[in-house]
């Protein structure tokens, strides 16, 4: 029979950073992430408890340490170490300058109580790894785009934004509540209840002009951000089919999945793809267009007009 001591160890250990992490960590967050029954977390609660580790707890609510109780430096393994070298670089181009120059400072603090062996490893490793993003997430008059939303977010304060429009060569002020930040397809965005729309609202980072913090409070108690998208992804859609040869198709294993991509399968030597599409009016026929002419549209009849009206401004233009 294995000696699960050294693993029950580890995971008491785990326990209690996991408790100084936040204020309130659930019983059942505990055991999703070290894959363990409840019994087996309130098993090791009682075990902390009893080493004289200050815990309190609320039915129905999670576990706290009491204010003040703090666990001394811990060391690092070298597996974690590389994930501050992806966590740092992922900082240093996805972010915005403000939140980049916060991490960086976090950092410093991280490596100082790193043993000498391991700093050296860490600096052999970070100068090799580089992240490259294809266009600028950030506008150049608002390097501070992430700090001032989390800063609204935690805070429950209204932001004043100024924001220019992809369709419309102008921009607007408008007054938000921000509920929350996601990142999708090489872009930040950011949701928010819009007081000129009285609705909520999509923004993307990079067309922010300006934005700033104001002392109003949120005038709505909002739900997560998670309701919100699922609500956007459960607006109309269209069923479309497309058949596409495989030498091509191979491609588009990463972009298809933002054309609301469903199945494939297999049509002698070509691949037939079906999509549950949102936007087929402009974003999937110009998104066909760019591999056309070696597919062919199944269905429906309104994505072969939308392809042919384009190609002939495009005809017009080049003759």
């Amino acid at each position: 029979m294995l000696d699960e001591t050294p693993k029950r160890f580890d995971r008491i250990v785990a326990i209690l950073i996991q408790l100084q992490s936040k204020k309130i960590v659930k019983a059942q967050e505990l055991a999703d992430r070290f894959d363990c029954s409840l019994r087996t977390i309130y098993r090791d609660i009682r075990t902390l408890e009893a080493s004289g580790v200050p815990i309190y707890s609320e039915a129905g609510v999670g576990y706290a340490l009491m204010e003040g109780y703090r666990l001394p430096p811990v060391m690092f393994t070298r597996e974690e170490i590389s994930s501050f070298i992806a966590a740092e670089k992922l900082m240093q181009k996805f972010t915005d300058p403000s939140l980049g120059t916060h991490h960086a400072s976090a950092m410093y603090k991280l490596k100082s109580v790193l043993r000498s062996a391991d700093k050296d490893w860490l600096s052999n490793i970070e100068s090799r790894v580089v992240m490259q993003t294809a266009e600028p997430m950030f506008n150049d008059n608002s390097p501070n785009t992430l700090a001032v939303l989390f800063e609204g977010i935690a805070e429950k304060k209204q932001i004043l934004l100024t924001y220019k429009t992809f369709d419309k060569d102008e921009t607007t002020q408008r007054n938000l509540e921000p509920v929350g930040v996601f990142h999708d397809n090489n872009n930040w965005y950011f949701l928010g209840y819009c007081h000129l729309r009285k609705d909520y609202r999509q923004f993307r980072t990079d067309r922010i002009q300006e934005i700033k913090k104001t002392e109003f409070d949120f005038t709505i108690e909002h739900d997560a951000l998670e309701t919100y998208l699922t609500k956007t992804e459960t607006c109309p859609r269209t069923k479309v089919r497309i058949l596409i040869e495989k030498k091509i198709a191979r491609y588009l294993t990463h972009e298809r999945k933002y054309h609301g991509f469903v199945s494939e399968k297999e049509i002698g030597d070509k691949i037939e793809m079906h999509f549950m599409c949102r936007d087929i009016e402009n974003g999937f026929p110009r998104w066909f267009l760019m591999f056309g002419d070696y597919a062919e549209i199944l269905e429906p009849q309104i994505l072969k007009t939308k392809v042919l009206e384009l190609l002939e401004i495009n005809k017009k233009r080049l003759l």
